[in-house]
């Protein structure tokens, strides 16, 4: 391929592969890499700077990276209205009847809270006490709660007990958090987290993340899984449309639910 000759979209999409696999990579080595002048590569990392889904440094780029998280009793006092609106929407996927796994947060707990308003006669899998509380308030619903290591921090239970025990079932669908989101997929700052989203995303039919769009254009510390792997992104705003452009590409159904 005449790497001069692709596409802007082409081009983002190789350089935050090559930036992903070096973790920082210089504009002189971007433009030998892809065969234009070093100008068009700058252009191409203040744009991709812009949607968060790098940080530029002095002559090239990195990736950007979050290294920690509010616990959930103050994630849940910011953007309200934002992880209502995704609640609603996530709700609206999950169909009467269905077996549903739900992992623990603050948004996936909005989702929660939506559904049990309703009379869809669910099986809620889930780690997290706060989802398996407001679950369990509708008398339709039949509430799984997984057993494991408690979080405090989190109020949900993690690790082996619970990777092994949510390996038993099958799921129609499951709805993840993360703590950030970024072309190299959702990622997550809880320690344990990640391989329970893991294991409910191999034993359910679809997948749904729920994601604020502050978390768009980052990193954390461990990967959940590629974008691939999700159906659909749910969230409350349109991410830069670089982002998007990845999302879409990958196949996953981006869900923009705003209060417009």
């Amino acid at each position: 391929m005449d790497q001069s000759r692709l596409s802007k979209k082409e081009r983002h999409q190789l350089i935050l592969s090559e930036v992903r696999r070096s973790a920082s990579i210089r504009i002189s080595r971007l433009a030998l890499r892809l065969g234009v002048a070093g100008e068009t590569i700058r252009r191409d990392l203040i744009e991709l700077g812009d949607a968060g889904l790098l940080n530029r440094t002095y002559g090239g780029a990195t990736i950007s990276l979050v290294t920690s998280e509010p616990v959930i009793a103050e994630r849940s006092l910011t953007m309200i209205e934002e992880r209502a609106r995704i609640g609603r929407g996530a709700a609206g996927l999950v169909e009467k009847g269905q077996i549903v796994m739900i992992d623990g947060g603050s948004t996936t707990y909005e989702v929660a809270r939506s559904l049990s308003q309703l009379k869809r006669e669910l099986t809620v899998i889930t780690n997290s006490i706060g989802v398996a509380s407001v679950a369990g308030a509708n008398p339709t619903f039949r509430v799984i709660l997984c057993p494991g290591t408690y979080d405090s921090r989190e109020a949900s239970v993690v690790g082996e007990d619970t990777v092994e025990f949510v390996r038993r079932y099958n799921a129609d669908i499951a709805i993840i958090g993360a703590s950030s989101l970024s072309a190299d997929g959702p990622s997550d700052m809880i320690p344990g987290a990640a391989a329970v989203k893991r294991a409910m995303i191999a034993r359910a039919l679809s997948t749904a993340l729920v994601v604020t769009n502050d978390k768009f254009g980052r990193n954390s510390l461990e990967r959940v899984c590629a974008l691939d792997a999700l159906s659909d992104i749910v969230t409350d705003r349109e991410p830069q449309p670089a982002l998007r452009a990845i999302i879409e590409a990958a196949g996953t159904e981006l869900r923009v639910f705003s209060g417009a």
